[in-house]
This record gives structure tokens, C-alpha cells and sequence, in this order.
């Protein structure tokens, strides 16, 4: 049973987990009422929940198809202090920009509800969510840093000739989406679910959220949006063929993006590996600054 059907909407007390109704501290999960409350948290820190808002504003606070999800809220006195998404029963899990510590009492009040399988944000948040979730040794944990940029902070890079991708890109554009997996993830998405992967690159083309650079007749770079509202987006799958590095395509196309995104959006971030110091210095120069340190987790 998941812990939104338990009592209904009764709060739970965090350290014993028995239905103590109006209890200064309860975790509990978010229901359409709740959606403003979530939107004011989340608003409160716009660069460092860009995701969350994102998933917020395209799916709502509650599933209205096929795919589960959820968010869960830690609540003091009745206000929402941190949030929790939870995407394919623990395929995904995002915690808000919050206190580790408000986070960790959302984990614990989970951890017998929830198989954590992957989980990415605020390294203290994500670690607090580990601690109760997934203990042990995880497959893959990288650092990251998220960069963010304003309409006033771009320099003058652009690329014209970066474009929408279309559908009849798909062979072209899904060696670049394999690619861009195997260098971050370390694991390789058309080996382990070809139709699934393919079908998820061919959503975003559809979606209009995925930007390629073509170079005679061969697609040389490709950069995504992967989330996306009022409040900004985040690019993420930025990659460039290993033949076709260090010829300034990702520069080029990073400025031009970024330009053509903040005409109507207010703010931008990119998450870049720590190791990755090729891509910091590109977007350091298109005009992103550094920000807070992220961690990315792959548990199986």
C-alpha cells in the first residue's frame, strides 16, 4: 500500500509512524491542494529546483496517465518546509532545494515504502536521501555543478545554424543520444532497452525539446531540454562527436540556444560533471555562473 493511501489525508508522526493527526512535524503525500504550497517552496529557490518546477508545471501535483509518480512533503506546524518527487515507484527520485536535515525525515518516513533506483539534486539533500534509501555502494555517483545564466549575463556566441531536430533525424540523432549516455552514465540505453530508448529520443523530437547542428549531412551536436516552465529550463545532453570536438560546436550552439530560450524565459541551468572542466570553461564563457554542487546516483 502506498503511503498516500494510508488514512487518507492523516499526518504522520515521523518518529513513530502512526496516524497522530495535526502533529508538529508529519511527512505525507501531496494532493491537488497542496499545489500552490509546492509552487511557493520551490519558487523560493527558482535555480536550484528548476527541475522540480518544471515536472510540477508539465505533470501536475498528481498523475493523470499511466505513469506513476508522486511528491511527498515534510510539513512543521502545518507548512511545507521540503518536497520530494518520486518518479516510477523510486525510478526517479528529486528532492527540492531544502534543508538536508527536512529532507532526511521524508527519506526515513519512505524507506520502507520505497526502492530507491536513481536520484539526483543538492548533494546534501541527495545524500540525506541515501542514508535512509540506499545504503549501500551505488552503480554509478557522479558530481556535479549546476551553472545557471540570465538573458543579461550571455556573451556573444551564436550558431544560426543550430535547429529543432525532426523525426526523420531519429538514425542520425540517436548514436548522439547513445553516446551522450555512455560518457555520463557509463552504460549503454540501446543494449539494454532499444525500443524504449528509442521511443523516449523520438517523444522529445516530438516535443520540440531536442536541438541539433547539422554538418554535411551528418548531425555533429545535439542539446536538450529537459525540463522546462514559467520560471526557466534546464539543458541537459549537451554532446558533440568525439570527432567533431574542439571546433567550437558546443560553444557555438550553447550561446545560441541560451539566447534564443531566455527571449521568453527568465533563467537557464546546465549541470556539468566536476571532472567535465571542457564543459565548464565553454559555459563559463557563454556566460554561466557556478553554482551549488549536485550529485547524481544510479543505484542499479
Amino acid at each position: 500500500m502506498s503511503l498516500g493511501r494510508l488514512a487518507g489525508r492523516a499526518r504522520f508522526c515521523v518518529r513513530c509512524r502512526s496516524p497522530r493527526p495535526f502533529m508538529p512535524v508529519t511527512v505525507e503525500q501531496l494532493g491537488p491542494h497542496d499545489a500552490e504550497a509546492l509552487r511557493g517552496l520551490l519558487s523560493k529557490d527558482p535555480v536550484h529546483n528548476l527541475y522540480l518546477l518544471g515536472l510540477l508545471e508539465e505533470f501536475g501535483i498528481a498523475p493523470r496517465g499511466r505513469v506513476p509518480f508522486a511528491f511527498y512533503g515534510r510539513f512543521d506546524s502545518q507548512v511545507l518546509t521540503a518536497a520530494v518527487f518520486v518518479g516510477g515507484d523510486g525510478g526517479l527520485v528529486v528532492p527540492s532545494a531544502s534543508d538536508a536535515g527536512a529532507t532526511s525525515v521524508i527519506a526515513d518516513a519512505l524507506s520502507s515504502r520505497l526502492t530507491l533506483r536513481s536520484t539526483v539534486g543538492d548533494k546534501s539533500s541527495v545524500d540525506a536521501l541515501l542514508r535512509s534509501l540506499a545504503p549501500g555502494k551505488p552503480r554509478l555517483s557522479r558530481t556535479q555543478r549546476l551553472f545557471s545564466v540570465s538573458a543579461d549575463d550571455l556573451g556573444p556566441f551564436t550558431n544560426p545554424l543550430l535547429r529543432l531536430a525532426k523525426e526523420e533525424d531519429l538514425p542520425r540523432l540517436l548514436p548522439l543520444a547513445q553516446g551522450y549516455v555512455r560518457e555520463v552514465h557509463e552504460r549503454d540505453p540501446l543494449a539494454e532497452d532499444p525500443r524504449g530508448y528509442e521511443a523516449r529520443v523520438i517523444q522529445r523530437v516530438r516535443q520540440r525539446r531536442t536541438y541539433v547542428l547539422e554538418e554535411n549531412g551528418a548531425l555533429v551536436f545535439k542539446v536538450d531540454i529537459g525540463s522546462r516552465s514559467q520560471y526557466g529550463a534546464e539543458l541537459e545532453g549537451l554532446y558533440t562527436l568525439p570527432a567533431e570536438r574542439k571546433k567550437g560546436h558546443a560553444l557555438l550552439c550553447l550561446g545560441q540556444i541560451s539566447r534564443h530560450l531566455l527571449s521568453s524565459l527568465p533563467r537557464l541551468t546546465l549541470r556539468i560533471d566536476e571532472r567535465d572542466e571542457s564543459t565548464a570553461r565553454i559555459a563559463r564563457k557563454v556566460g554561466y555562473l557556478a553554482g551549488r554542487t549536485w550529485r547524481l546516483v544510479l543505484v542499479e
